[in-house]
């Protein structure tokens, strides 16, 4: 019998512990959680802590000179430079070589093209000569196809799944659509004799081309966005319009982007508009002289530019606002932006000899600091190029 409560007694005794040791142990847990919870309210409130750890904890300041360097031929204009996928194309001489990500030669292409005009999505990468008649699609290190038009090529798309549009001009029409698939086959065109296009897209389902037009010949100035049906266009393109969309009067249509659903972001000279479920509706003004840049090429977002001053002092406010659910995030800056570039969830600000790399929820990816002045920023998949006078630095993202 004793021999019994002497074995009652010591495991009560170790149950103690043990539960003592779980109270310990989850109210460790319990402080870490509100500990951490405290430094992320911080880290999203206060700048200058939220700067501190992301160059001191995170690392995201990056010094020019410690990516892979390409030097960059004497004689080649900057808009030969390009991104797309995750690698980066130097056109010179009608050779577009192809690099890695790492800084290596993957390939060097035959593309008949000295002076790009260039569009990219997804693996896709479409490449016409500027005013002229060559077209080609490449996708990775591989020429898919390739085609001459008659007439001068101005504007150039290609979607996500190969789809390729151009506006020509140069013909007995005003300007040309003309749509491939993604094996290069012609699938309709369309004749403008009155208007001019000013941009144009195709739907990420493939259904529908979008193209913005302007008519200069009345009185005032007057744009509008047409959106065709693909599979009508192709047995009769002169009956193929699925919707209209004018635009108020003096306002120009600049872009176009389709995203998700096949809503279609609008960008005119003085706002910016989303179609969806056959209606417009603006969503933001640009019109403000604050706004030195906008910019619709995001997935699901667009951004704008707005400088403020203070005193001696400018910055900037980099606002993006998703298009989805409206939600709008800011990022402030410390400078005065030379440009923008964007490209599906990034947002690149040039500050001359600083660039700043944003994703679309406005947390800060990457910041880049040189000593001379970056004359160009590419942005392509997870890769970014620096472009200075010289020679081209490769920044992995």
């Amino acid at each position: 019998m004793q021999l019994i409560s002497f074995n009652k007694y010591e495991n009560t005794k170790q149950k103690g512990k043990l539960n003592k040791k779980k109270v310990a142990i989850i109210v460790t847990i319990i402080i870490i959680l509100i500990v951490f919870a405290i430094l992320a309210g911080i880290y999203v409130m206060n700048k200058t802590f939220r700067d501190n750890v992301d160059k001191y904890i995170f690392r995201k300041n990056i010094e020019e000179n410690n990516g892979p360097i390409i030097e960059l031929p004497s004689k080649i204009d900057t808009n030969n430079i390009i991104a797309y996928n995750n690698y980066i194309g130097i056109l010179n001489r009608s050779i577009l070589t192809v690099y890695s990500v790492n800084g290596n030669k993957e390939k060097e292409l035959e593309v008949e093209i000295s002076n790009a005009l260039y569009d990219t999505s997804n693996r896709f990468l479409a490449i016409a000569e500027r005013e002229g008649s060559k077209l080609e699609l490449i996708s990775g290190t591989d020429i898919l196809w390739k085609t001459d038009i008659e007439g001068n090529i101005e504007k150039i798309f290609v979607n996500k799944n190969g789809y390729v549009s151009i506006i020509v001009t140069g013909t007995s029409s005003k300007n040309v659509i003309i749509v491939y698939n993604s094996e290069g086959t012609e699938l309709f065109r369309v004749f403008l004799s009155q208007t001019s296009a000013t941009d144009v897209e195709i739907s990420n389902d493939n259904k529908y081309l979008a193209y913005g037009e302007v008519d200069t010949s009345g009185s005032f100035i007057q744009s509008n966005v047409k959106i065709l049906s693909i599979e009508k266009a192709q047995t009769d393109p002169n009956n193929s319009t699925e919707y209209i969309y004018p635009a108020n009067s003096k306002e120009i249509i600049i872009a176009l982007k389709y995203q998700d659903n096949n809503k279609l972001v609008c960008m005119y000279d003085d706002s910016i508009h989303i179609i969806e479920n056959n209606s417009d509706k603006e969503i933001l003004d640009i019109s403000d002289a604050k706004i030195s840049f906008s910019d619709i090429n995001l997935n699901n977002n667009i951004v704008c530019i707005k400088e403020n001053s203070s005193g001696l002092f400018a910055n900037i406010d980099v606002e993006i606002t998703n298009v989805i659910n409206n939600n709008v995030n800011i990022y402030n800056i410390n400078s005065v932006a030379t440009s923008i570039k964007t490209l599906e969830n990034v947002i690149a600000v040039n500050l001359g000899t600083e660039a700043y790399f944003l994703d679309t929820n406005g947390w800060l990816i990457k910041k880049y600091d040189s000593s001379t002045q970056i004359n160009d920023i590419v942005v392509g998949t997870g890769i970014v190029g620096i472009v200075y006078s010289d020679r081209l630095e490769i920044i992995n993202l």
